[in-house]
């Protein structure tokens, strides 16, 4: 495993687990009351016992037009902390551009930089012609690659398919029921499996929440030890945000676990205290 999934891992990895259209066709309709503009959420990823890193996920205020659609801006932003950040340095931007209307993305960009590892990535979905134009930059300038990849209906991007997952109602599901969402990742077409494990309260750095767990199917890899390490906890509510994220890893357990939220477009479920 090359050094930089193994860092990428820690702090963007398991928020992305979870999850083109011509320019007067939005092709499918999804209903969102789950999340808008200005919605910011804040996480402190644990290695451990140790206090790793930091992630932010964030929709900015403003609507952008993409292919002439409006679109939400997402971003999530990921950096290592105290000693991580002396031997792994991680500046990680991931972001997405969604159609408000379906909720897929027109355009992906993805900044890396890890220790003295440098890649941007720009992804151009067109849904109409089911193509997926990347360009990738590494390092230098000149190092440049353009490629088109050929991608099937309703497509995510990582950061797109989280926000799509909130959108879902999952009051009449029966735990183990399956959710299939059509990812496209590091040039390559996946599917995704996401099993609805059920309902329970959940202890946070924002306090105790009800929560719905989801976990992602992963594939025999190299970095997640078996194919249930991925638990994802959404808030049993109509905002559905991502409130803890734990994963086993074959060098150990991350923890994604949120402290601070503002602009969520209902009141977050807490559970009293006594």
């Amino acid at each position: 495993m090359k050094r930089r999934w193994l860092l990428s891992s820690l702090v963007l990895l398991p928020l992305a687990a979870l999850f083109a259209f011509g320019p007067n066709d939005a092709g499918r309709t999804v209903s969102n009351s789950s999340f808008a503009r200005g919605e910011v959420l804040q996480y402190k990823v644990h290695y451990g016992l140790i206090n790793a890193a930091e992630a932010t996920i964030e929709v900015a205020n403003d609507i952008h037009r993409v292919n002439e659609r409006p679109c939400y801006k997402a971003t999530v932003t990921g950096k290592t902390t105290g000693s991580f950040d002396f031997f792994m340095r991680v500046r990680d931007t991931w972001r997405t551009y969604i159609d408000t209307t379906s909720i897929l993305p027109q355009k992906f960009f993805r900044n890396i930089e890890e220790n003295n590892y440098r890649k941007k990535e720009t992804i151009d979905f067109d849904h109409a012609k089911h193509t997926a134009q990347v360009e990738t930059r590494k390092k230098t300038r000149d190092n440049v690659r353009q490629e088109t990849f050929k991608v099937p209906d309703n497509v995510q991007d990582m950061v797109s398919g989280f926000y799509f997952l909130r959108t879902l109602n999952y009051d009449n599901r029966r735990v183990g029921d399956v959710i299939r969402v059509q990812g496209f990742f590091d040039n390559q077409v996946f599917t995704m499996d996401v099993i609805y494990k059920g309902r329970e309260i959940v202890e946070t750095k924002a306090g105790n929440i009800r929560a719905i767990k989801l976990v992602p199917k992963m594939p025999s890899n190299r970095l997640f030890r078996g194919e249930n390490a991925l638990s994802v906890y959404l808030s049993d509510d109509r905002n559905k945000i991502p409130v803890l994220i734990q994963a086993e890893l074959f060098v150990g357990a991350v923890k994604v676990d949120m402290y601070k939220y503002q602009g969520l477009k209902s009141r977050l479920n807490l559970v009293a205290q006594n």
